[in-house]
């Protein structure tokens, strides 16, 4: 038992053995706090803008299309966002509702409004394309439809970890991706699922019930998942930690060992969230909401995918490659799979020598490797390992080399893209956007194989507080000093947290 905790308040698993905590007392932020914090954030949001926003004007053509030279300025100002440049293509600039007549064809092209994202995120595309009439209205509209999000992130990450949330609030990644593409109400879904799962809600907060917090938590994921596919993977790791009765494994209801029905109503409420908020669409124009997940299902590791597939297999990795590309195709899958089994594994072994299944700790871990085996890493991936970088105690190091590695990517490929476009040499060996781009795909993979470890023996930032991940006083024994360990108690203060 670490020193720093007294032994009669150390809580016990179920099978009587002591379970570690960390340090208590760290209070939380108070509002003035939290109010700087957020407008801190607001700042970095408004710079974010600003440099996306250089892509835009002074003139427009018929389309609504930045004017004069937007092809050549997108990239060599490195001011290229997915926004502006999706306004022309998939009918946004028609303001046609999406999914409902839209479809894809034998080479690829999406069309009828459908766009290559989940249907939250198209629903959202819509509404920022609804009152404008140019690409840079489009940028300016999505960017303050989007911008709570990101501010509710941080007022989140301050209520969890304190001033940690600086590393969300002030990122370079928010001023590079904030409006790159659609990344920030997935991130408040994520994020939002573990601030209800540590802290609940309203006056109770984490004295709720256990099954109460997750299921909110499955809730938030499943809505997560209807703008981008990511946050289905943390609902493995939060099954795992109702399994196995949450904080100390001590929210287990009396008699139980595994809390399996619970666990398997997490999986069926983040589905059913996802099917009820895409059915919808689905009804409404198969085709067209169907072709969104042809359209990424088709997608090839190519020179846009960022990837270690496409660098790691030159010259093979050319798209005209198709047995190749059908490797590929059946091997990201696989190994991404591999890697989440493998942290859910190692997750397990830290739950029985701690009490506790880190499942934090192992959502981060499985993120580091779909990010690592994916065979797209588009840049704005990074807003989605940032969140991970204010939750859990991982090394300075790693942060600040993989922000090194993101800005020689986030930069260096649209200036690398510059010099392709203009025919200029653009190979490694011929000048430093190529150099960057190397030093962004590979420092990246390095860094997130080293992170996917370092995050399996991370512990949270917001265990311990004064309304922290501890078990409720009515969950709390004492540990005799010798004989066997009392039996858990079943007095109204453990009945509070049953459910």
């Amino acid at each position: 038992m670490p020193a720093d905790v007294p032994a009669d308040t150390a809580p016990d698993r179920p099978d009587g053995a002591p379970v570690p905590r960390t340090r208590t007392g760290a209070a939380r932020l108070g509002r003035s706090a939290l109010a700087l914090l957020v407008l801190l954030c607001g700042v970095t949001l408004v710079l974010g803008f600003a440099n996306k926003n250089r892509c835009t004007g002074p003139e427009f053509d018929q389309w609504g299309r930045s004017q004069p030279d937007f092809a050549d300025r997108k990239y060599a100002e490195a001011c290229y966002s997915d926004i502006q440049f999706l306004w022309i293509g998939r009918d946004v600039d028609r303001h046609v509702f999406p999914y409902v007549d839209g479809g894809i064809n034998s080479s690829g092209e999406l069309s009828g409004g459908t766009v290559e994202y989940p249907v939250l995120t198209g629903l959202l595309i819509w509404l920022g394309a609804m009152f404008v009439h140019t690409d840079a209205g489009f940028l300016l509209a999505s960017a303050l439809l989007m911008a709570p999000f990101g501010l509710l992130t941080a007022w989140l990450l301050g209520r969890l970890s304190r001033w940690r949330a600086l590393l969300w609030a002030l990122s370079p990644p928010l001023v590079l991706y904030a409006f790159h593409n659609w990344e920030l109400p997935v991130v408040l879904c994520a994020t939002a699922a573990v601030y209800v799962v540590h802290r609940g809600w309203g006056r109770r907060g984490v004295e709720r019930p256990l099954l109460h917090r997750a299921y909110a938590a499955a809730l938030l994921l499943g809505l997560g998942f209807a703008f981008k596919l990511y946050p289905a993977i943390f609902v493995l790791p939060l099954m795992l930690y109702v399994l196995t009765g949450g904080r100390g494994g001590a929210e287990l209801a009396a008699g139980k060992t595994r809390e399996v029905a619970g666990a398997v109503k997490v999986a069926l409420i983040a589905m059913g969230t996802a099917v009820a908020v895409n059915v919808p669409f689905a009804v409404a124009g198969f085709d067209g909401w169907l072709a969104s997940f042809v359209f990424q299902g088709q997608r090839k590791a190519d020179i846009t995918a960022n990837s270690i597939w496409y660098w790691g297999l030159r010259p093979e990795s050319d798209p005209q490659n198709e047995a190749v590309h059908h490797v590929i195709g059946i091997a990201s899958p696989l190994l991404v799979i591999a890697s989440f089994a493998a942290a859910c594994v190692v997750g397990w072994v830290r739950h029985r020598r701690e009490g506790t299944y880190p499942w934090v700790a192992v959502s981060a871990a499985m993120l580091c490797g779909f990010l690592l085996l994916h065979k797209v890493h588009s840049p704005q991936y990074t807003l989605w390992l940032v969140p991970m970088f204010v939750l859990l105690r991982v090394r300075w190091g790693w942060i600040a080399a993989y922000a090194v590695a993101d800005l020689a990517m986030g930069i260096g490929i649209f200036l690398w893209f510059a010099e392709i476009a203009e025919n200029e040499p653009a190979g490694v060996y011929e000048g430093f956007a190529a150099q960057a781009v190397m030093i962004g795909v590979w420092g990246r993979a390095a860094l997130l194989v080293g992170l996917f470890t370092a995050f399996l023996n991370a512990r949270n930032t917001f265990d311990g507080q004064d309304d922290g991940d501890s078990p409720p006083d009515g969950l709390r024994r004492p540990v005799a000093a010798a004989g066997p360990r009392p039996a858990p108690p079943t007095d109204g203060g453990a009945a509070a947290t049953r459910s």
